[in-house]
């Protein structure tokens, strides 16, 4: 466990802390930042475009809304967790994360 995700004396941490952990672990593990020739390779198992886009536009969504207050349900962190391992499983079979 990170020292992010630590809460006082190794309590687990508040919901918004969780959010914005699991938003700074995706942001720093997927490959945002790469060029469009090597995310759309020769082969490719889904898109993995449309995946990083659909990550992105949902991690751009939930900054905001903690930027403006709004506190998250556990189902929608839990729902969120589900996507990015989800789309991350998609990424690995593209050998774009490891």
């Amino acid at each position: 466990m990170t020292e992010l995700t630590k809460g006082k004396k190794g309590q687990k941490p508040d919901i918004v802390s969780a959010m914005q952990s699991l938003i700074l672990a995706v942001r720093a593990d997927f490959p945002f930042n790469e060029p469009q020739a090597n995310i759309c390779g020769i082969s490719c198992v889904g898109c993995p475009k449309k995946l990083l886009e659909l990550v992105d536009t949902e991690l751009t969504d939930w900054e905001l809304k903690l930027q403006a207050g709004e506190t998250p349900l556990l189902g929608e962190l839990s729902r969120l967790g589900k996507l990015c391992k989800n789309v991350r499983r998609g990424l690995k079979r593209n050998g774009l994360v490891h």
